[in-house]
């Protein structure tokens, strides 16, 4: 699924903290991180958003009620 303009970065890693299955960031080159490992964390901050912001990153939940919770997020924030 395809992120959009996330300002609240902490509580986007709250909610994928508290994901029970693997949530994973696409980069561009097709890797794969790990969301839930705090240095991709620190990894994909660097990479992602220069001004406070997340204009749009594709991440992978593998399980649904992940994607349901990080589709909350989304909708409330």
């Amino acid at each position: 699924m395809k992120v959009q303009n996330i300002s609240d970065i902490n509580k986007f890693f709250q909610v994928v903290d508290s994901c029970k299955g693997r949530v994973e960031l696409v980069t561009g080159e097709g890797d794969r991180l790990n969301l839930k490992s705090k240095i991709s964390q620190y990894v994909s901050l660097a990479n992602v958003f220069s001004d406070g912001t997340i204009k749009e990153m594709e991440i992978l939940a593998s399980e649904p009620e992940d994607i349901q919770k990080l589709m909350e997020f989304m909708m409330n924030q």
